[in-house]
């Protein structure tokens, strides 16, 4: 019993919580106890209300042994019969053995001639909390299951397609790319064709238009048009960020809702990881609940949980999963909705300085300590390559270290006392993952793997947001002030190429030339080509200041380093800021906020600095830079946003 596992101490603990614990009639908990006084009525059998929600999480993260509590309760269901799945002729179509659908709700495929259990497919039909049959959960196509994938989508009229894996996942393949490879060709499988006729690409998920058609004597009889979502961001055995999923279902919902309003004719949402398990269980449950929230105003995670289980085996494989659904739902309540239209912009930012009588506060400063908040705190343990002994000098402050998961590791060699560290941390943009790397202004004795980052991770611009005084000791010149060559570390050489200098803003174009040192790469004939970079310095924020002195030089800049990008291979941006925290997050959330313009004609600056903090909390690190980053979009959006919309038709 789980109760067991818990100290006595802890039992009268959560007991008296329990005791304590207001609760709206919505919700109850069931009495049942055993002689040691079990845990087990803290399970809500009832949906609990949106309003008690953030205090049934905040009881949760006390006792996390509530998540193990109602996940194991939840997942010893009933379990069903499963002989098609489990015969011999269906068994090499399944990928993974232990999730596989039942035979009471599986997908059943017209059956084709001449092929023995050709009806059978690794799907099962599963209920929403307020619709019938509202999903099809699948596995990821493999080779011989990807024709009976198409014929299922087409049979079913499916109203879109969500993806939660890579195709390619450590070093194993987690799904077949069942889709072309490109625009200009498309592709049969069995007698329906694909096409695609549109991509978009965002930081954590694609978004693409599939033409499916079929042919008779080389003439279209029947043609559909298809939306995959197609999430690239969630490795298998770990949970994403919350707050992404939660953009990613919005934009799922978006479309689907509009498909399912228009036409009673189609069909449900066909859903699929690598196996069909623990990351489409986690989907369906906030998407579910999500719906049962716009209808009720409450959630159902413990009850739908059943649900899940009675329909499918594995969906929602543990209780790191389980404890993440409730953490999003959790988020969505805590946040709300954060975006909005563009044309709304200049009003909105009116509402948000008016202050709240009660507390005094307005909306920029509630957000920013709701930011505040949900911002991920590190460890030593996380931060441990900028701890270590050799390393620990090359930080300028110990106190802003970045996690190792989320920092870009050095691979050039530069001599046996060179390590692959610098103080540097990956920020994702809004149209692509680990588009900015932020660090700060280089120390005399890491110049050398400044230039090693900027060589190996082939970024295409370093942007540099001050100007520190002339013949500084603090911040050593990094980059060659004249038309000479200048050497930086043992083996990098930076080449003036040309500059131009225009009204506060500086540009140099370099090549950067890396010397072989490491005997094993000169005898294996390793060559090391140059490479270039152009370096934007802004002049106009001065030292000590929070924010530049001229607004319109900053967007510049962002639109100059835009041009650039686009001319070359679009490799990150590299920011430097005196400290690595002050400056660089404002850069990395307003270019995240112009593009989201650009693109879809909304805001979303909350939810940009959210992102910008994930990996380094310090980005973005007074309520002066959040409110400047609404400025600067507003400023975007009144000078630059037509004529850029122009320039792109």
């Amino acid at each position: 019993m789980i109760a067991r596992m818990i100290s006595q101490n802890n039992k009268l603990k959560v007991k008296k919580l329990i005791d304590n614990f207001v609760i709206s009639d919505r919700v109850t908990f069931k009495p049942e106890t055993d002689e040691n006084g079990s845990v087990s009525e803290t399970i809500p059998d009832k949906p609990v209300e949106l309003k008690n929600f953030p205090k049934l999480c905040e009881q949760r993260r006390k006792f996390p042994v509530l998540y193990k509590l109602e996940f194991q309760t939840a997942t010893k269901v009933e379990t069903h019969a499963c002989r098609h799945a489990t015969k011999k002729t269906n068994l090499h179509k399944n990928q993974n053995q232990k999730v596989i659908p039942y035979d009471y709700n599986r997908v059943v495929l017209q059956t084709v001639d001449r092929e023995p259990d050709s009806d059978y497919i690794n799907a099962s039909y599963i209920d929403s909390i307020l619709k019938p049959n509202a999903y099809i959960v699948t596995q990821g196509p493999t080779e011989e299951t990807v024709v009976s994938f198409w014929r299922m989508i087409w049979q079913e009229r499916a109203a879109a397609i969500v993806m939660l894996t890579k195709t390619f996942d450590f070093i194993k393949v987690m799904c077949v790319q069942y889709w072309p490879a490109s625009k200009d060709k498309d592709e049969t499988y069995g007698d329906i064709s694909v096409g695609i006729v549109q991509e978009e690409e965002l930081a954590n998920f694609h978004i693409r238009t599939f033409r499916l058609y079929k042919t008779e004597k080389n003439v279209v009889i029947e043609e559909r048009f298809l939306l995959q979502f197609h999430y690239t961001q969630w490795h298998s055995h770990t949970c994403p960020f919350g707050n992404a999923l939660l953009e990613f279902r919005r934009r799922v919902r978006a479309v689907v809702g509009r498909r399912l309003a228009a036409s009673t004719a189609t069909g449900p949402m066909v859903v699929h990881c690598n196996d069909g398990g623990g990351r489409s269980g986690v989907y369906l449950a906030v998407d579910a609940n999500l719906e049962l929230a716009e209808e009720e105003d409450c959630f159902d995670v413990f009850g739908f949980l059943k649900k899940l289980r009675q329909s499918r085996k594995g969906l929602i494989e543990n209780e790191e999963q389980y404890k993440f659904v409730y953490d999003t739902l959790e988020e969505h309540v805590v946040c709300g909705v954060s975006w909005f239209p563009v044309s709304e912009l200049s009003q909105r930012l009116k509402q948000k300085s008016q202050r709240d009588p009660a507390n005094k506060l307005n909306e920029y400063q509630k957000e920013y300590q709701q930011i505040c908040k949900q911002t991920p705190r590190f460890t030593i343990g996380d931060c441990a390559g900028g701890h270590r002994g050799d390393n620990r000098e090359k930080n300028r402050d110990v106190l802003v270290v970045p996690p190792d998961n989320f920092r870009p590791y050095l691979t050039s060699f530069q001599g046996n006392s060179f390590t692959d560290y610098i103080n540097a941390v990956f920020v994702d943009g809004y149209t692509k993952p680990r588009e900015y790397i932020v660090t700060e202004w280089p120390l005399i004795r890491t110049q050398g793997e400044f230039w090693s980052l900027v060589y190996d991770y082939e970024c295409a611009a370093v942007v540099v947001l001050c100007v520190p005084p002339k013949n500084s000791q603090q911040y050593p010149p990094f980059w060659p002030e004249g038309r000479h060559s200048k050497k930086y570390g043992p083996v990098f050489t930076i080449d003036h190429v040309s500059h131009n200098h225009y009204t506060n803003i500086k540009t140099w174009i370099f090549r950067i030339n890396k010397k072989i040192v490491s005997l094993t790469e000169l005898m294996a004939g390793v060559k090391a080509p140059p490479k270039t970079v152009q370096l934007f310095q802004l002049t106009c924020w001065p030292m000590g200041h929070k924010v530049p002195s001229s607004t319109n030089s900053l967007v510049e800049l962002m639109n100059m380093v835009e041009r650039w990008r686009q001319r070359t291979d679009y490799g990150p941006v590299c920011v430097v800021s005196p400290d690595g925290r002050s400056r660089a997050g404002v850069y990395c959330a307003a270019n995240a906020c112009i593009e989201q313009v650009i693109q879809h004609g909304e805001v979303d600056v909350f939810q940009a600095v959210k992102t910008v903090r994930r990996h380094r909390p310090q980005l973005v690190e007074n309520m002066t830079e959040y409110k400047y980053c609404y400025d600067l979009v507003l400023h975007y959006v009144l000078h630059y946003l037509n004529k850029d919309m122009n320039e792109k038709k």
